[in-house]
């Protein structure tokens, strides 16, 4: 796979009724994953720094594997991230998956979350990886982070307007 070209692209979610302001503090707190993304039972911090919204704080994030054609469950999908860039500012963010068992390798993500019209925003996650091993092409994985990315800004959404 040396020979072949990385993937990269950008995904993105309009949001009508949350505010930048509102989503940001969401997605900063790096180590609560498992609060937004339903396939993700464990999010925890493993090391670097102990604060999960500074550069350099590594998470380890997994979840049930998937059933396999037997009625098993597979192995338990799992990675290290480590969050490389933050910038309060702008709202962004970037962080690689260092190890797993997912398939990545040199993937570097970058989340985005701008204003929208009135009292929405954007979340926009644009992403960088090798071919990943066994996934039929890269509008499959463009399919699977499209899919990831409304399922966690609906859950925060929800979040934002229960309480």
């Amino acid at each position: 796979m040396a020979d072949q070209k990385q993937w990269e692209g950008t995904v993105s979610v309009k949001l009508t009724s949350s505010t930048a302001d509102q989503i940001w503090p969401l997605y900063v707190d790096f180590c609560n994953l498992h609060k937004w993304l339903t396939i993700i039972d464990s999010c925890q911090h493993v090391e670097g720094s102990p604060d999960p919204a500074q550069p350099g704080c590594i998470r380890y994030v997994s979840g049930p594997g998937t059933q396999l054609p037997d009625g098993t469950e597979g192995p338990r999908i799992w990675a290290n991230e480590k969050l490389l860039t933050i910038d309060h500012t702008e709202r962004c963010l970037s962080y690689e998956i260092t190890e797993g068992n997912m398939g990545f390798k040199n993937y570097v993500a970058n989340i985005k979350v701008s204003p929208g019209d009135e009292n929405g925003c954007v979340i926009e996650w644009s992403y960088v990886t090798d071919p990943i091993d066994g996934m039929a092409s890269e509008q499959h994985l463009v399919s699977l982070l499209s899919s990831t990315l409304h399922t966690i800004a609906k859950r925060m959404e929800e979040a934002i307007h229960s309480s």
